[in-house]
């Protein structure tokens, strides 16, 4: 009698295992994506492609960004000189553990830098990486077809121009 009273004690209690995993499941699936879905949707603005408007003399920059899913965006900024290219970096602005990165991918680093996103609005975004040696932090900014990328850190501040190209 012991036996059978366990086993059914056993099938009785998979009904509420089955919700627990349930609502286990659901409320990881929230604490993953609080609001990173609604705020990731905001950066489709940067998709396109960008032309630098103020490289020196003799350059000229692009940078293009296309959609790859609804997590991740990729981009290729490229410098060229003449008709040589001079320096590629490729980036990405993706959901990682819950939290939206910028990602650097610069030849001359090892590794890929992640910059986190901290501030975000309709036409704004800025990512930081205090740890990184420079930039330690990336804004962009749109107004209208126009793009301003800023990287700063240690007092230090550069600013890239760009029109979006139709």
């Amino acid at each position: 009698m012991g036996c059978r009273y366990r086993s059914l004690h056993l099938i009785s209690s998979k009904p509420r295992m089955r919700k627990l995993i349930l609502l286990a499941i659901i409320f990881y699936s929230l604490k993953i994506y609080p609001q990173t879905a609604n705020d990731f949707a905001k950066l489709q603005w940067i998709v396109g492609e960008w032309k630098r408007t103020n490289a020196t003399l003799g350059t000229s920059g692009i940078e293009k960004w296309v959609s790859n899913s609804s997590i991740e965006l990729q981009g290729w900024s490229t410098t060229m000189k003449g008709a040589d290219t001079a320096f590629i970096e490729k980036t990405k602005l993706l959901i990682k553990e819950g939290y939206i990165y910028y990602v650097a991918d610069i030849p001359d680093n090892k590794e890929l830098v992640y910059f986190k996103l901290v501030n975000i609005s309709e036409n704004e975004f800025t990512c930081e990486n205090s740890a990184h040696d420079f930039p330690k932090k990336i804004i962009y900014t749109k107004n209208g077809n126009f793009l301003k990328a800023t990287i700063s850190g240690d007092g230090k501040s550069i600013d890239y121009f760009f029109e979006r190209k139709l």
